[in-house]
């Protein structure tokens, strides 16, 4: 027994050190990327500043629902929480530039809590902070309640840990999604959005998630961050879809991954918003309107091409953008996943997202 301590203390002190070492990367890796966005700019972007929107659908095609999340506080540990902002604005607007109106709604309705990550921000982003009658409806967000759902011709249910306490107990919720789903209308759901998903029974008594095939935030992406994620929430997202009957489709951590199981559309992550929204909007019968990909798509499909094909296919994809004047991609992000493959402690990955890092700068 007394074997133990000295291995346990060696264990959080290197625990320790490596913290302090990936913290201290962050900021020398921030240092040598100073952005070439004017962030005043950016942050100052209107709605009618995008043209993706002035290029869009002008007639209107139908209503989308977008939900999200009453819960401010996560659990009993006293941090705030919410609905993730970009995880709301992106799918805003492409559904509003094919065509769609959107209506958002929340359990408590009223002015939901909203998560913002200044590091995540980009110019759809700060064009929903700035659109005027976009953030009305935030702010006065209709009680899921009291929804009509003959209006609408889909619902997406938005991510943000919040939604792991109020969406699945939620009984205006899980008719609408047994309705929706049953009925042929298109569910959508990202990230923690899934929750939605849980605890929905059919007409016959059956679990909706009985066989189908879901993503949803995974396991390792919760506990990576939160250690303690199993007493934090009341249950971890993958697990519980799993429990129900979902077989469920794990993309790597922190990467784009949209699963379609008919007319039910799940994303993984944050960084499958864009394909969640665009797949919804084609499950309508809809060619979703052409868009400039971002940067950040771009730096997601880099390290989605190097996890499925290795670093050289990752240059060579690295090679195109840089060829291409109209396309980008984020150097920061793609450093940010070397921290995020260190946490994992893949140091050889590692080590490669730094080489990707020095080819970008010398090709």
């Amino acid at each position: 027994m007394l074997n133990k301590y000295p291995k346990i203390k060696v264990s959080l002190i290197s625990l320790l050190s490596l913290t302090i070492i990936l913290v201290a990367f962050v900021f020398w890796l921030r240092s040598l990327f100073p952005s070439t966005t004017n962030q005043i700019d950016l942050k100052l972007t209107q709605p009618q500043d995008l043209i993706y929107l002035s290029q869009g659908v002008e007639d209107i095609r139908g209503k989308i629902l977008a939900v999200v999340t009453s819960t401010d506080i996560m659990g009993s540990t006293g941090k705030d929480t919410g609905y993730e902002l970009t995880e709301l604005a992106r799918a805003y607007y492409v559904f509003k530039a094919n065509g769609f109106d959107v209506d958002i709604a929340s359990p408590k309705g009223g002015k939901p809590p909203v998560v913002i990550d200044d590091d995540d921000m980009g110019k759809f982003d700060f064009a929903f902070l700035n659109d005027k009658f976009a953030q009305y409806k935030v702010d006065n967000s209709l009680a899921i309640a009291d929804v009509d759902k003959s209006q609408y011709q889909a619902v997406y249910f938005v991510g943000g840990k919040g939604a792991m306490f109020d969406f699945p107990e939620n009984a205006a919720i899980k008719s609408i999604v047994s309705d929706y789903y049953q009925s042929g209308k298109v569910v959508g759901a990202v990230c923690h959005g899934p929750a939605a998903l849980v605890n929905v029974t059919l007409d016959d008594g059956s679990a909706l998630l009985a066989n189908k095939t879901v993503a949803s935030f995974t396991n390792d992406e919760e506990l990576l961050l939160i250690p303690d994620a199993k007493e934090v929430f009341p249950f971890l997202l993958q697990n519980k879809l799993t429990e129900q009957g979902a077989n469920f489709d794990a993309g790597p951590v922190y990467l784009g991954n949209l699963v379609q199981d008919g007319n039910l559309v799940t994303g993984q992550n944050p960084w499958s918003v864009w394909l969640v929204a665009e797949a919804m909007i084609k499950q309508l019968g809809y060619l979703p309107v052409k868009r400039q990909i971002t940067a950040e798509e771009n730096t997601i499909s880099i390290l989605t091409i190097y996890e499925d094909e290795g670093i050289v296919k990752a240059k060579e994809k690295i090679t195109v953008l840089l060829s291409n004047q109209e396309q980008s991609f984020d150097r920061i992000l793609l450093a940010v996943h070397s921290i995020v493959y260190a946490m994992q402690w893949e140091v050889g990955k590692s080590i490669d997202m730094l080489r990707l890092l020095s080819f970008a700068d010398n090709d």
